[in-house]
């Protein structure tokens, strides 16, 4: 959606108001460490796409329980932000956290090829060795 400072500050109440809601106003088992990580808001105010993370084998089960509480959680946040239209809530899982790991699990299984002496276009240099070899 398209961001301008009003709107980022926007998404930003309604990130926080909704933190509070689940942490303090829902008491349901599934949305436990669920880490509301944004909140996309749109221009009137009528629609809001919230993205929520919590560990990979639970989102099948987080999801659920969001869509189960999802009228109490319109209700709450309708009180709580006083505006004049409560937005439709649309749930969706964050999976960056996971890409972030998965990417820095990668980076540090280090390439064999990695340490081979390389010339200044990156083609690996010859050594001694293969040359003496090479010519036998």
């Amino acid at each position: 959606m398209k961001q301008n400072q009003f709107s980022r500050r926007t998404n930003e109440v309604a990130r926080e108001k909704l933190s509070w809601i689940l942490l303090f106003e829902i008491s349901d088992p599934d949305l436990q460490l669920v880490t509301i990580t944004s909140c996309e808001v749109s221009v009137d105010k009528s629609f809001m796409r919230v993205y929520v993370s919590c560990e990979p084998d639970r989102y099948e089960k987080v999801l659920a329980a969001l869509k189960r509480a999802k009228g109490r959680i319109r209700s709450l946040l309708g009180h709580a932000l006083n505006w004049r239209v409560t937005p439709e809530l649309d749930f969706k899982i964050d999976t960056t956290t996971d890409e972030a790991e998965r990417i820095a699990q990668a980076l540090e299984v280090v390439p064999p090829t990695l340490s081979v002496e390389k010339d200044e276009f990156g083609y690996p240099i010859a050594s001694d060795e293969e040359n003496s070899d090479e010519e036998e």
